[in-house]
């Protein structure tokens, strides 16, 4: 079984439910480390993620992995908040996070450069405007030209 199969198998049966308690299903991911897998989910709500909400929804699917036995073998369930740097991954994301502050890499050069610093502003359906530090660059990105986007910490 491969990992992308786990991911997408895991996504099918337990994103209802997840969604059915009130959460955001932002990230999941199998990995193996130190030679234990690990299955994970980042979960995300308005106003953010407790331990309590992640023992909920920990203990919600738990059972739904089992029954449908979506990894075969030993593994660590892990649920937890997808943290200050968030990733974005849907154009939802980019309207919910409008004017955060984010890095984005694309996968062919725009504009000249690969790698942007800046606000979100202006998503739109196909894609979104990155204003720079400086506070007067403007750059459109497509979302089909991300290669990866997080949110940024600000302090």
């Amino acid at each position: 079984m491969s990992i992308q199969s786990v991911v997408e198998k895991a996504r099918t049966f337990t994103e209802p439910v997840i969604t059915g308690l009130g959460y955001e299903l932002v990230d999941l991911k199998f990995v193996n480390e130190d030679g234990r897998w690990r299955l994970r989910f980042y979960i995300d709500k308005p106003g953010g993620i407790g331990i309590s909400d992640c023992e909920t929804v920990s203990r919600e699917i738990e059972p739904v992995l089992e029954v449908e036995d979506v990894v075969s073998g030993a593994y660590a369930l892990e649920v937890s908040s997808p943290g200050l740097d968030r990733p974005l991954h849907k154009p939802s994301d980019y309207v919910r996070f409008e004017g955060s502050l984010a890095k984005v890499k694309t996968k062919a050069p725009v504009g000249g450069q690969k790698v942007f610093v800046g606000r979100i502003i202006s998503p739109g359906e196909s894609g979104f405007d990155m204003l720079a530090e400086d506070g007067k660059t403007i750059t459109h990105i497509e979302y089909d030209q991300v290669l990866k986007a997080n949110l940024e910490v600000e302090f």
